[in-house]
């Protein structure tokens, strides 16, 4: 597998050792620092660039992070916090893992850049406890950068602080969602919290906090060495950039494919080696296991950015795109799916702890061929239930694919409970 974030990334990979901080330097890494510190550009500046280019959150919501970065200004008070979410566990994603293997580097010089935006200090990167390499390899990345005086007091003689810190997660899936990552950091039982108020207003240790995922942070000094535009027009309208797509399942060639936000999914099949054994596509989901299923006919006419994903019906997520051939059970994939929402929900919403369980229990008697006819209105009764009735979106993440295997594919559900079996 093999990722190539921007041209920084694209460089580096093809290095020894494209993770030390000489091979990064090699790559004109920390010159986007180096400038803005140089001119003391103006916060507003920074962010103004961020807009043009319409980076989109990479993490799975799709925010414009240059709106987001524009939340707290750099005269609110401090302390102020900016975190890095490396908490990467939405099934059938694997992108932020390699970057943290491949080129730590670029997202230190992203976190630094946004403490610079916002005023921060103090940044933290809360990285999931089961990437041993890549805490390793972020680990390292922090102490060269120290040693070269990209982090610490008045970096690089500019008069600014920065100290990135690390935290290492406990692997529990609800942490990816950012207030109960915040919890987690906090020393709490990672529970989403209420919103309002939001992170950028009462975040970490209840002071406003900027968090972005690993490949936002990443893609800025790339953005800022180039310009906005450049960004820009490497994408789509309200889409720019390159993303990086994790795809699995039934492929010839499962991995990290970084291309155009608005290419068409059949050039990223094709990347990926197409369909395996020679079989034909069924289904895909976009987006992680979170996001809605799209008939294969279906998927092979769209495009790989947010807005053609949502008219679709479904989203572009975390970029985990899952491929299943003609040979795949769905009602096997939608219990395994809601078998794993179930495990991994806090519990702390009734609708969530109760609905989930419901779920999993349901599709798991269809795909045993214990299923009655009531169950297929049963599951599809609790799913919409839950929607919007929760502190987070975890409750969501498995109602709407619920909702999209009962309308796409119901005849096999209804196949399991009249046959007892698999089609």
């Amino acid at each position: 597998m093999s990722i190539t974030l921007n041209e920084i990334c694209f460089r580096t990979l093809h290095q020894h050792e494209p993770w030390t901080l000489a091979t990064y330097e090699q790559a004109d890494g920390y010159q986007a620092l180096k400038r803005i510190l140089a001119n003391k550009t103006p916060s507003q500046e920074i962010v103004e660039q961020l807009k043009v280019s319409s980076l989109r959150g990479r993490g799975g919501a799709g925010f414009p992070t240059g709106l987001k970065w524009s939340f707290i200004s750099p005269s609110t008070p401090a302390p102020k916090y900016v975190v890095c979410n490396a908490d990467e566990g939405e099934p059938g994603t694997f992108k932020d893992r390699d970057i943290l293997r491949f080129n730590p580097h670029q997202l230190i010089e992203g976190m630094i850049i946004a403490c610079y935006v916002v005023g921060a200090t103090d940044a933290y990167i809360y990285i999931r406890g089961e990437f041993y390499e890549p805490i390793a390899r972020v680990a390292a990345a922090l102490e060269e950068a120290k040693a070269a005086g990209y982090l610490g007091e008045n970096i690089l003689g500019s008069g600014v602080t920065c100290r990135i810190h690390f935290h290492v997660g406990a692997g529990a899936y609800i942490c990816g969602e950012e207030t109960a990552l915040l919890e987690s950091l906090e020393g709490k039982q990672g529970k989403p919290r209420f919103k309002p108020p939001f992170p950028a207003n009462f975040g970490l240790y209840g002071r406003p906090t900027t968090i972005n995922n690993v490949e936002t942070f990443a893609s800025v000094p790339v953005i800022l060495m180039k310009g906005g535009n450049w960004f820009l027009d490497l994408g789509k309208p309200n889409n720019g950039g390159y993303k990086v797509f994790s795809v699995s399942g039934h492929v010839n060639k499962p991995g990290n494919y970084e291309i155009p936000l608005g290419t068409p999914f059949s050039e990223l099949l094709e990347l990926a080696g197409g369909v395996w054994k020679g079989r034909k596509l069924k289904a895909v989901i976009p987006g992680g296991s979170s996001a809605p299923v799209i008939p294969g006919h279906m998927m092979m006419d769209l495009t790989m950015d947010y807005d053609c994903i949502a008219k679709a019906g479904s989203m572009l997520g975390s970029g985990a795109v899952i491929v299943m051939d003609d040979s795949t059970c769905m009602v096997k994939v939608l219990a395994r799916n809601a078998e794993f929402y179930h495990d991994e929900s806090c519990g702390q919403c009734t609708p969530c702890r109760e609905g989930t369980g419901w779920v999993a229990r349901v599709a798991d008697r269809i795909e045993h061929g214990e299923g009655t006819e009531r169950d297929l209105a049963l599951m599809t009764q609790v799913a919409m239930a839950m929607v919007g009735r929760t502190i987070c979106v975890l409750a969501d993440s498995i109602a709407l694919p619920v909702v999209s295997f009962m309308k796409y594919y119901r005849e096999e559900f209804e196949y399991h409970v009249k046959h007892k079996r698999c089609p």
